[in-house]
């Protein structure tokens, strides 16, 4: 039996179909996947990720010590509330992870993924040092996602009017104490919506609310198709300490100014960068029939291999689709091994559908 949300018994009253996820034990779905996966798309759905991870780090030099952990600049952040995405290095410049951080007025949330919670605080604690920073692992928080389009509009209409306000007033990679809640405008899907972080029981209210009110629950499913299309990474599949965020379409997230920062990874990302990647990660759409998967081999012609990281067949674009990491100089077309038979994909970017609208 693995760990447990504090929302697994409604999860079994709605007739989920529970999985493991990363010593989780998760909904899959609730009956169609490919209809949750529509129903983000076109309105809004609940998601339970209470198996996530939440890490406040507090102390006088708070912001010191984040800006010689991760790689993107937390001096970014001037105003309380505001957030940016991050990798976690190691000194050979792989992902330990990646975390959205939120600027607090105590200090900084840290919001990482599940499977990885017990080995990221190791790895914070270990490079401490004489740094005055404590960490604060909040497992008393529970986690709801509400995404969609209609997300924001939906949830107001079942708050104080103050709480709707606050909600209303929220720009995109924003996240504000609101009493004993974290409201904050982000997410894992490609629409707009929230992540709310809350008291184990008032997740299980609240929940059943937004249930009662119509909004749909979503499984982890759907979320892995939605987070596909929109060309987001998977931790473990797609970005790992194995491979640099240069090589995983995150090099936009490396903050190399000033030039003298210094954080963990950064020599071996300079190195990188100066020799030149060897890889990149891309999109491909398959036109045929046939499903991607991860692992298949892309063939590109006179010019190498690669892998798929992530696949599966998109709702949406009613395609299959996947994300690889393939040579550098691979161009818009390539093929993958499917049971034997190589199959010719198309090359893209490594985004599909964003808020709704089809990019490729």
């Amino acid at each position: 039996m693995g760990q447990r949300t504090p929302l697994f018994d409604l999860h079994l009253a709605l007739g989920a179909k529970m999985v493991d996820f990363g010593g989780w034990d998760m909904p899959l779905h609730y009956g169609s996947q490919v209809e949750e996966h529509h129903q983000v798309r076109r309105d809004c759905g609940v998601f339970d990720v209470s198996h996530m991870n939440v890490i406040d780090v507090v102390g006088r030099q708070a912001r010191t010590w984040l800006r010689y952990l991760l790689a993107n600049d937390v001096e970014k952040l001037k105003t309380p509330g505001r957030a940016l995405y991050s990798a976690m290095l190691d000194e050979r410049g792989g992902v330990i992870d990646d975390m959205i951080v939120y600027l607090t007025p105590e200090g900084y949330r840290l919001g990482v993924n599940a499977a990885t919670g017990v080995k990221d605080l190791a790895w914070m604690q270990s490079q401490l040092g004489d740094f005055d920073v404590q960490l604060i692992a909040r497992s008393e928080m529970a986690m709801l996602a509400i995404q969609g389009p209609k997300a924001r509009t939906r949830i107001a209409e079942l708050v104080s009017s103050a709480r709707a306000e606050l909600i209303h007033q929220l720009k995109p990679f924003e996240g504000l104490d609101d009493g004993d809640w974290f409201i904050a405008r982000t997410g894992y899907t490609g629409e707009d919506g929230l992540e709310i972080m809350l008291p184990a029981e008032e997740a299980q209210r609240f929940f059943n609310e937004l249930v009662g009110a119509g909004i749909s629950p979503i499984g982890l499913g759907a979320r892995d198709t939605l987070r596909l299309e929109a060309g987001m990474n998977l931790y473990g599949q797609d970005i790992g300490e194995h491979v640099s965020p240069l090589a995983s379409n995150m090099a936009w997230s490396i903050a190399w100014e000033p030039a003298d920062r210094d954080f963990i990874g950064r020599e071996a990302l300079e190195s990188e960068r100066a020799e030149g990647t060897a890889f990149k990660l891309v999109g491909l759409v398959l036109e045929e029939r046939g499903v991607l998967r991860a692992h298949q081999v892309v063939r590109v012609a006179e010019i190498g291999e690669g892998e798929i990281t992530s696949g599966s067949f998109s709702p949406t674009l009613s395609k299959s689709i996947a994300l690889a990491r393939v040579p550098m100089a691979t161009a818009d077309r390539a093929e993958v091994e499917i049971r034997g038979k190589w199959y010719p994909v198309r090359v893209v970017q490594p985004a599909f559908v964003r808020h709704g609208k089809t990019l490729i």
